[in-house]
């Protein structure tokens, strides 16, 4: 839900920013008017997250922190990170934190960094109990890209952008530690090759847009150094027959419930 727009003034580089509710107005968020914007996905994400309190948990690429908070709403105490490349993404992340109460340590740095500048920043090997992630997924060759800068940085994948972002998740998690994703459906070959040198317990939730159609997401969550059998989940159906949202998708997007990847055992 839009509730208009403002200038902040103070922040130069944030000309014009929204203010919208997430959540069922759980959680009210400000972000920037154009290019990259949070939607759906982020809520999916937060939704298939197993944290518990206590946690530390760690997003890549937060954005303005949507699916991060959104877990920090559902599950209380968490010690929550929240890292980012874009500077101006990553202060209104901050400022999203503040507004809504919730503690978070907000970094702006690339995922792709090598292992000193993630431990500089207090995120050194076995060190997270999760890290979820919504990286860029986009195929290059078969998506054209935004003319916005932020945005083709936000949605177009590198040839090793999902590599490169699983071995950070797997460095700085914890033996038994939870990696939770969200990647395009063509693409789950790829999730399943990156995740294979590290992890295990893989589980699989296929998102799709109707009833009958084929899965456009998947949501993946894995253990490092887990050993139990593949899942593969009955599908979410975003919209019924009717072109409306299911009381599922309802509950999921108002926060008054999660998925089922958010209740997967971290023990290997």
């Amino acid at each position: 839900m839009n509730c208009g727009t403002m200038t902040d003034p103070a922040r130069t580089e944030i000309p014009e920013v929204t203010e919208d509710m997430f959540l069922g107005g759980q959680l009210r968020l400000r972000q920037p008017r154009r290019g990259h914007r949070a939607g759906h996905d982020a809520i999916l994400l937060a939704a298939a997250t197993p944290a518990q309190p206590g946690d530390r948990v760690v997003e890549f690429g937060a954005g303005v922190g949507t699916a991060g908070l959104s877990v920090a709403r559902r599950v209380a105490g968490l010690d929550l990170v929240l890292t980012e490349i874009d500077e101006t993404l990553a202060a209104l992340a901050r400022i999203n934190a503040e507004a809504n109460g919730i503690k978070a340590n907000v970094m702006a740095f690339d995922v792709t960094a090598d292992a000193d500048v993630f431990a500089a920043s207090g995120l050194g090997p076995d060190t997270a109990d999760v890290v979820l992630m919504n990286p860029p997924f986009n195929d290059a060759a078969r998506h054209r890209a935004s003319p916005d800068p932020a945005r083709q940085s936000a949605h177009v994948a590198a040839a090793d952008t999902l590599e490169r972002w699983t071995h950070a998740a797997r460095r700085v998690l914890k033996s038994g530690g939870a990696l939770t994703l969200i990647w395009r459906a063509d693409g789950l070959a790829d999730v399943l090759a990156a995740l294979a040198r590290g992890f295990g317990s893989v589980e699989i939730l296929p998102v799709h847009p109707t009833p009958g159609a084929p899965a456009i997401r998947v949501l993946v969550s894995a253990v490092k150094g887990g050993r139990a059998p593949m899942a593969l989940h009955s599908g979410l159906v975003l919209l019924d027959t009717n072109g409306e949202a299911g009381h599922e998708i309802q509950a999921v997007l108002g926060g008054k419930a999660a998925l089922p990847l958010a209740k997967v055992s971290r023990t290997r």
